[in-house]
């Protein structure tokens, strides 16, 4: 009889609970839509948001990536600001070397890939002939399709999308000036006083929820780091395998290429796959068994760092599914362009360990008695 009262209590107290979770739903969504009503009021607060963000992800990204050298710097008795100071002039040195040494390179197969791009295009039409009247490709295409036509709609297919984010990218640079002045103050002010943005947010929540509070923040920010710092080491061990093994069967743009990809393969998962495509695509028109070459020396660098590095850098800190991955990458592509994809996957490691704070915290206890 005590049993039966209990499991009755407990029943009644998992349905007042889910009524509540319903009301508290309905408010949010009631509040969201009277804003949406009035969202002239919120349009300012957008124009700032959309100014500051780009400089602000640029001091974010630096953030991650210099706050361990400047609290070893501190730890071996240098004054913080010194040693901010110390890296800013490490920067100025690297930039001036870069300037020098690398960018003459990368701009000279900038400007020569522009001006060969007609011929770079009348030669792969010819490729593809020779390979068609061989018969090559007419064992993997039906009779009735037209190699050169079916190339040529992917070309302008993909020419379109590279538009698109190319259009993207113009916007996300739209305030490239503002960015480049103000994200070395943001950034310096990070460095400086970074600690303590995670000591303002603990201090608004209540006591009894302070110690989980500064958990959840040690953990996002371990997180967040970790995800950054690994996707740079993992990137550029990728760019340097990449780059020797174009250099080894004589690729053309081969320094461009590198940095293509590098920069690609910062969008998660479906990088790896657009940063190919340009590269075969150079090589094919060199000559077939190039091509072949180099989708062997992508797919061995890509091999290499999915099985070999990314594991030893990442470890099991990135516990995301790939499937997982795609679906986040779509929809911050969708919601927000180039910067719904770049920071997609910080906002949902983010999310995720908010929320399995909140569960444990409120909601493990009932629904797991229920």
């Amino acid at each position: 009889m005590t049993n039966i009262r209990k499991d009755r209590k407990g029943r009644r107290g998992s349905l007042s609970t889910f009524i509540k979770w319903c009301f508290a739903i309905i408010l949010v969504l009631i509040i969201l839509y009277l804003c949406r009503q009035v969202d002239y009021i919120f349009r300012p607060l957008l124009s700032l948001f959309s100014l500051i963000i780009v400089p602000l992800m640029l001091a974010g990204f630096l953030y991650y990536l210099l706050r361990p050298v400047v609290d070893w710097l501190e730890e071996h008795k240098l004054h913080r600001t010194l040693a901010i100071v110390l890296l800013y002039v490490a920067f100025a040195a690297i930039a001036a070397v870069f300037s020098i040494g690398i960018w003459p390179s990368l701009r000279n197969q900038v400007m020569n890939l522009a001006e060969n791009a007609p011929d770079l295009f009348e030669t792969l039409s010819q490729q593809v002939m020779e390979l068609e009247q061989k018969g090559f490709l007419s064992s993997f295409l039906p009779e009735d399709v037209n190699p050169l036509t079916k190339l040529t709609d992917y070309l302008n297919r993909g020419f379109s999308v590279l538009s698109e984010y190319v259009s993207g990218l113009f916007t996300f640079f739209s305030n490239f000036a503002i960015a480049m002045v103000t994200f070395p103050i943001l950034l310096f002010y990070m460095l400086k006083e970074g600690g303590k943005f995670g000591d303002n947010i603990v201090a608004f929540t209540p006591k009894r929820f302070r110690s989980d509070a500064r958990e959840v923040l040690i953990d996002i920010d371990h997180a967040i780091g970790s995800f950054i710092v690994g996707r740079v080491v993992v990137n550029l061990a990728l760019g340097v395998l990449m780059y020797v093994g174009f250099v080894l069967i004589d690729l053309p743009y081969a320094l461009l290429l590198t940095a293509v990809a590098v920069v690609l393969n910062f969008i998660p998962f479906i990088g790896a796959f657009l940063s190919s495509v340009p590269v075969v695509i150079i090589a094919f028109i060199e000559s077939p068994s190039m091509a072949l070459w180099s989708v062997v020396i992508i797919t061995a660098a890509q091999q290499i760092q999915d099985n070999l590095i990314a594991p030893y850098v990442f470890g099991k800190q990135l516990d995301i599914h790939p499937f997982t991955t795609i679906v986040l990458v779509l929809v911050g592509g969708d919601m927000a362009g180039i910067l719904g994809i770049l920071l997609i996957i910080p906002v949902y490691m983010t999310i995720k360990i908010v929320w399995l704070k909140l569960y444990e915290l409120f909601f493990r206890e009932h629904w797991e008695n229920a």
